[in-house]
């Protein structure tokens, strides 16, 4: 065997989860745990080789009698040994260890909300302004966030929004194999997704918000989706995004990346993209790929 291959070891498949403070990594954290995984929290880096050899010495066997195979550590930029982050994740891949790493993100304005909400201090603030620290802690993350294969915006998203977005990365049963696809609607006057793998404008579309009777309604309800779906070009665009897609997921499944996010976006994210997204996810929904939709800001307005 030579020095550049790698054999795929026993024992568990770990999911490293990290990211920007209050960007939701309890949330993320509660997730996996009602999934089925063992999530240790704020594990120091140095002791994740030893906690894989020992599970696959005793045959992932962590707790009891119970096999442990899917763990999760869920790690903030003050856990011990974070700074070896990158360099750890990568020798575990070179050794074969099965180990991903996911980066919670979210934009200055919105962790300044969360943390203004809740009265707790940022970790890296001291003495200083709350701002200042998002900053910093956003340099220090850089190196982590570019290694990472997922990267999830949570701006926009409260706990119970965050949750349905993410649940699909951590499927047990047979189709965690397979491709995630979220369809994200999002509204261009609340900001494009920071996560967004492709990004499609919906604005070339009649805007309902100019039918009185439609107004009220989002692109979820039947007369606002049938008034969206029968315009001219709209029909021709989800065909198109069909056919772009073929391709982009045959490649993906080749290389083993397991998630990617569409974002269909519209004036303010209530008629078109909702109605647009809606569709796009039951076209695109297959036997390697399962589809899901966020609606990130129904109810913005």
């Amino acid at each position: 065997m030579s020095a550049t291959e790698t054999v795929q070891l026993p024992g568990p498949e770990i999911v490293v989860v990290t990211g920007m403070s209050g960007a939701g990594r309890s949330t993320v954290g509660k997730v996996m745990e009602d999934q089925g995984w063992y999530v240790i929290d704020n594990l120091p880096v140095s002791l994740l080789p030893d906690l894989l050899q020992v599970s696959a010495e005793r045959e992932g066997k962590l707790v009891g009698d119970s096999p442990i195979e899917r763990i999760g550590i869920v790690l903030n930029v003050r856990a011990q040994g974070f700074d070896t982050l990158t360099e750890s994740i990568r020798l575990l891949k070179e050794r074969g260890w099965r180990t991903h790493l996911i980066f919670l993100d979210a934009t200055n304005e919105a962790l300044v909300r969360r943390f203004e909400s809740v009265r707790r201090p940022h970790p890296l603030q001291g003495a200083g302004r709350l701002l200042d620290a998002i900053v910093r802690e956003r340099e220090v993350l850089a190196d982590v966030r570019a290694t990472a294969e997922s990267v999830v915006d949570t701006s926009g998203l409260n706990v119970h929004q965050l949750g349905r977005k993410i649940s699909p990365l951590f499927m047990t049963d047979e189709r965690s194999e397979r491709l995630r696809l979220a369809v994200l609607s999002f509204g261009f006057k609340y900001g494009v997704p920071l996560d967004a793998d492709f990004v499609f404008d919906m604005r070339f579309l009649p805007n309902p918000f100019w039918v009185p009777e439609l107004r009220p309604y989002t692109g979820r309800e039947t007369q606002v989706a049938q008034f969206v779906l029968s315009q001219p070009g709209a029909q021709e665009f989800i065909e198109g995004v069909e056919t772009l897609m073929e391709p982009v997921i045959a490649g993906y499944l080749r290389e083993s990346r397991r998630y990617v996010t569409l974002a269909v976006g519209c004036t303010g994210g209530k008629h078109r993209s909702v109605a647009i997204a809606e569709a796009v996810a039951a076209r695109l929904a297959s036997d390697e790929v399962t589809t899901f939709v966020v609606h990130r800001d129904l109810g913005q307005e």
